[in-house]
């Protein structure tokens, strides 16, 4: 970080105020803990323990700038650690901001070359933009930023661990619980339901940019090529990830918020499976299978079928036939409903959930006896896929199946 890149941000090494001799040797030896126990330390402890801050001989030049934005990070209260992910014009350390563990992006803009300078600014400003305004339990939530040329940076929450493609690779393929799978696609699909709700188009969802906090909840993340549906440019040079890129994007064609449900789709096939979408292939030849030959992820024999259905839903050719985010989430609620209650999933176009089922039996004008033998057998039942007409009771009080008919029969005969 102390290199030409960020000539800005000087760094020094903090000394401590207690002397050496005084520290216990067994404070000392926490340097040969394991890594992972050693950066939660870091995370955690004092502010005199980061390595590196930002030196304040830059807060008094900053501070004359003349140049007012409207978010403007309190520079003597950032506190920068170790880099964690870096990419082509950006770095990302963790840090301490306001006392509360933060994440923060540094992004590097080019002096000498102009067009790639306004891009690179106006995607900061519009990540800026966009991120200082959302505010989602499954969003990763903005904290502060600052545009002080040549470096930019953005503050946001600290999500300890990482993003959802590192946690997939450390699982066996196929190993993800279908609780695992339908806790973490509520909390990717809530997010993305409120983003959508506020006008904004991610363009570039994938697990990479999906990022899991110490509960292991997730927070749709990285806004860097986001838009407001209203104002996406709709012509060449769509940015965005080719093995999660819906195909009206990759053929540069006029596209809607729908492709992020395509790419929701991949997500959530990444869950069934832990496994890279188009494994074997490289993105362009990914790509190619998408626009040329329709391909899709293979998905596993054992997938259930509701969300084998769910998932062919999403990633549709036809833009027009996936589902709203708003329609994803009421079938993943409904799916996860009957896991909890230790029924198989069926289509979401006709569930009927155990619940449902006894608020219908109410209805049904039975005795007390009838009610309770047919409460037991749904309690029993793994579930009724049925319409509204095979729950209905007719005067003679037959159900809504040939086997129900027959055992309410016997209730009667009893």
């Amino acid at each position: 970080m102390a290199t030409s890149c960020f000539k800005p941000f000087r760094l020094r090494t903090l000394k401590s105020k207690t002397p050496s001799t005084l520290i216990p040797s067994t404070y000392r030896n926490n340097k040969l803990i394991s890594e992972s126990n050693n950066m939660e330390r870091k995370r955690f402890e004092s502010l005199e323990s980061w390595s590196t801050i930002l030196d304040s001989e830059n807060f008094e030049t900053w501070e004359e700038s003349e140049d007012h934005e409207e978010w403007a990070v309190d520079l003597p209260q950032l506190f920068v650690g170790n880099k964690f992910a870096s990419g082509a014009h950006s770095r990302i350390y963790g840090g301490i901001y306001k006392q509360r563990a933060a994440a923060v992006k540094m992004v590097r803009i080019p002096t000498h070359k102009e067009e790639n300078k306004a891009l690179l600014e106006h995607q900061f400003e519009s990540e800026v933009a966009l991120l200082s305004r959302l505010y989602h339990p499954n969003i990763v939530q903005f904290l502060d930023a600052c545009k002080k040329p040549p470096v930019y940076c953005i503050v946001t929450e600290y999500m300890s661990r990482g993003n959802l493609r590192m946690y997939l690779n450390k699982k066996e393929p196929y190993s993800l619980s279908i609780e695992t799978i339908l806790r973490l696609a509520l909390d990717i699909s809530r997010g993305m339901e409120y983003l959508h709700s506020q006008g904004v188009i991610h363009k570039d969802l994938k697990s990479n940019n999906l990022l899991l906090n110490d509960e292991m909840r997730v927070k749709v993340a990285d806004f860097g090529t986001s838009c407001l549906k209203t104002q996406c440019k709709k012509t060449k040079g769509n940015k965005g990830t080719y093995r999660w890129m819906a195909p009206e994007m990759i053929k540069e064609k006029p596209y809607t918020q729908k492709v992020d449900v395509y790419s929701f789709g991949i997500v959530l096939w990444e869950l069934m499976t832990a496994l890279l979408p188009f494994q074997g292939m490289t993105p362009v030849q990914a790509a190619f299978a998408v626009v040329d030959k329709n391909e899709r992820p293979p998905l596993p024999a054992n997938c259930q079928p509701a969300l084998a259905h769910l998932i062919k839903s999403c990633w549709a050719a036809n833009p027009s036939k996936r589902p709203d985010f708003s329609d994803i989430v009421s079938a993943l609620e409904k799916y996860n409903e009957c896991v909890k209650e230790g029924l198989p999933l069926t289509l979401h176009s006709g569930l009927v959930t155990r619940n449902a089922i006894l608020e219908r039996l109410k209805d049904w004008n039975l005795s007390d006896k009838e009610f309770r033998y047919l409460k037991t057998l749904v309690v029993r039942a793994a579930i009724y896929q049925v319409c509204s007409s095979d729950l209905t009771v007719a005067t003679s009080g037959r159900c809504c199946s040939s086997r129900q008919s027959r055992d309410a029969a016997a209730v009667r005969e009893r």
